[in-house]
């Protein structure tokens, strides 16, 4: 595994067992124990993660997860944080590419489930990597919007623009923040949303990411 996939996952399960399994998160209606059961599921049961992508899936996905969900915590983080070799998401071939960012999102989804957080401050490697990460899943994001808007790295790191080449839209903020608004936590982040009024309004609460 890429060191910042492994520490993000690392970081993750620690943070899993200091909150427990019913602390809310930022994913709608899940709690810390429906968070891990996901990932476990995404990792271990291809057949059941496909239900995220795929309707006809999705019950039998959904299925999968609360059994897993079921089980003692401590073992559903155990096993969070000790990916099987086999994965097909998890392998050590494809770790950087699936899961630097998707472990990113889901500690920030325990961090930020409760009052009181603040952004972190992450090195620049790590930032960068997670920047190179948004400039192809935020396209993919921001496509099916169909609304001009630009991206920016508040940090210089760079900017993309889908939709047209001139958009009255630009999302500034850090790499990280970037991440969360890009994959629908827009109201969990510290992102800025440049633009006409009722035009951004639509960009702060559409449904974004997966």
């Amino acid at each position: 595994m890429t060191a910042f996939a492994r520490e993000e996952r690392q970081r993750l399960a620690d943070l899993l067992l200091r909150t427990g399994p019913d602390q809310p998160t930022l994913c709608a209606g899940w709690t810390t124990r429906d968070l891990a059961a996901h990932l476990v599921v995404r990792e271990r049961r291809p057949d059941a993660a496909a239900g995220v992508i795929l309707p006809p899936l999705r019950e039998h996905g959904e299925r999968i997860r609360r059994a897993t969900a079921a089980r003692p915590f401590p073992e559903i983080v155990a096993e969070v944080r000790n990916p099987p070799w086999w994965s097909p998401v998890s392998n050590p071939l494809l770790d950087e590419l699936t899961n630097t960012v998707e472990f990113f999102i889901h500690h920030e989804d325990v961090r930020r489930g409760g009052a009181g957080w603040e952004p972190r401050e992450l090195a620049e490697e790590h930032a960068r990597a997670i920047w190179r990460a948004v400039r192809f899943t935020g396209k993919m994001a921001l496509r099916r919007l169909r609304m001009p808007v630009r991206v920016r790295e508040a940090n210089g790191y760079g900017e993309f623009t889908v939709g047209g080449e001139r958009p009255e839209l630009a999302v500034v903020a850090p790499a990280g923040e970037l991440a969360l608004f890009l994959s629908g936590r827009q109201r969990a982040c510290r992102a800025e949303v440049e633009g006409p009024p009722e035009q951004a309004e639509r960009l702060r609460t559409a449904h974004l990411g997966v």
